[in-house]
């Protein structure tokens, strides 16, 4: 499930919990930025099912949440700060608005190319380090 598509971190549980029932693992999708991505994580760590959290890694997020979630040797240590433990650049934010008129992750004509690579930014600007 997406948290942002099923309702939330609530309703995601109540599916887990359905899941669980029948021996299913739950691997929770990523398709909406690192606000998401926590919600996630907090998600993960509060089900037994959890199969493993989705994760989209761009420069520019990690500068968006200043590096708030870290992802290291394939784990990810979920945030202790209050809320969903993000710290958000919110000039980093403005400075980059939202301009387009649909989802980053709609249907494309052109087909995922998994000989060539892709080159997917999660739709986020490109950020110089």
């Amino acid at each position: 499930p997406a948290l942002g598509r099923v309702g939330g971190i609530w309703e995601a549980k109540k599916i887990a919990a359905m899941a669980e029932v029948y021996n299913a693992q739950i691997a929770p999708h990523l398709y909406a930025g690192p606000v998401e991505w926590a919600a996630n994580i907090h998600l993960a760590t509060s089900i037994p099912n959890i199969l493993m959290c989705e994760c989209i890694e761009t420069p520019f997020h990690d500068q968006l949440i200043k590096s708030t979630i870290k992802v290291e040797d394939g784990f990810i240590t979920a945030p202790t700060a209050a809320g969903l433990g993000l710290e958000v650049d919110e000039a980093l934010a403005r400075a980059h608005p939202y301009t387009g008129n649909g989802l980053h992750l709609e249907m494309q004509e052109a087909p995922c190319d998994y000989v060539n690579g892709n080159a997917f930014e999660g739709g986020a600007p490109s950020v110089k380090s």
